[in-house]
């Protein structure tokens, strides 16, 4: 920066220099002008030799090597899945107070949730790193794991497809036989009480899935239920019990098994779209990055081509 100064400085001393001589030269004696002449020309060195040490110094502005806007946008997108794994990694932290209910269930535990939440926390961190030091190594590690996740969400995303397909199948097709194994079982016999309680339905296939006793959970009340037991929204109605069973004499119509493939599908499809619609940022983040190497490079090869031919 001193030298920076000192160029100015001199450039500023020989313009007003020979401004002056232009106007007051004339007026000066001989000796005079032979010695301001001298004077003019040493500054004039001193400033060319100043301007030749400022261009292969520090003085030298730095041009980043990725265009602005892109760098800009890459980090800000990085920085928004940042706060999205804090989010997931909070809503895992919330989520393993009830791993303990959701394993007697059968369902799956949440160590994935854990590993994708901290991927994708670490992942984005790793692009915050890369975009602002615009290292090419860093980039190229970005890019690769944007590769790997891109292919992991498409598979996973196939995955969940398929299983969709065969859970509808499976639950649509389930028969009265097939039922009693389950309803042999204590404990799903609560579970399903419990959602027959809440979901205002009857029975895993049907009201005959309980036998000959009906239990109270499957009351339908057509002044409560529903318009006369006609049915609303998230409510298919009332109908009477079956034939040669004791319970209530009006029961839910709706089987919890279709309610189960409703809600099943439901949370199949959002699974889908958030598997999808990672493997596509994953593509976009991966199509930057390879952009941004691609700048990385042409800007270190122009370096290295202005060196070369100074030195030559």
């Amino acid at each position: 920066m001193a030298n920076c100064v000192r160029v100015c400085v001199w450039l500023f001393f020989v313009f007003f220099s020979v401004a002056r001589g232009k106007v007051c030269g004339r007026c000066l004696p001989t000796a005079a002008r032979t010695q301001l002449l001298a004077s003019w020309q040493a500054a004039a060195r001193q400033s060319s030799a100043l301007a030749r040490t400022l261009a292969s110094s520090d003085c030298r502005v730095k041009m980043g090597k990725i265009n602005g806007c892109l760098k800009c946008l890459f980090v800000f997108f990085n920085v928004v899945f940042a706060i999205i794994g804090c989010l997931l990694i909070f809503g895992a932290v919330k989520a393993s107070v009830y791993s303990a209910q959701l394993s007697a269930v059968g369902a799956p535990g949440l160590g994935w949730v854990w590993v994708f939440a901290i991927g994708v926390l670490g992942i984005s961190c790793l692009g915050i790193y890369a975009g602002i030091s615009e290292k090419e190594l860093a980039l190229k590690i970005f890019a690769g794991f944007m590769a790997v996740g891109m292919i992991i969400m498409l598979i996973f995303g196939i995955v969940v497809v398929v299983m969709r397909n065969k859970v509808r199948q499976s639950f649509r097709s389930t028969s009265a036989d097939m039922a009693k194994p389950f309803m042999a079982e204590e404990g799903f016999r609560m579970v399903l009480q419990q959602l027959q309680e809440s979901g205002h339905c009857c029975g895993l296939v049907s009201a005959s899935d309980w036998g000959d006793d009906i239990p109270a959970t499957c009351e339908c009340r057509p002044g409560l239920d529903g318009y006369g037991g006609y049915g609303t929204f998230g409510h298919s109605g009332c109908k009477a019990r079956p034939q040669g069973t004791t319970g209530p004499e009006q029961i839910y119509q709706q089987s919890c098994g279709e309610l189960i493939i409703t809600y099943a599908d439901y949370f199949f499809n959002i699974a889908i779209g958030f598997l999808f619609g990672f493997a596509i940022t994953a593509l976009l983040g991966l199509l930057v990055a390879l952009l941004m190497i691609h700048q990385v490079r042409r800007h270190d090869q122009a370096g290295a081509s202005s060196v070369a031919m100074k030195s030559y």
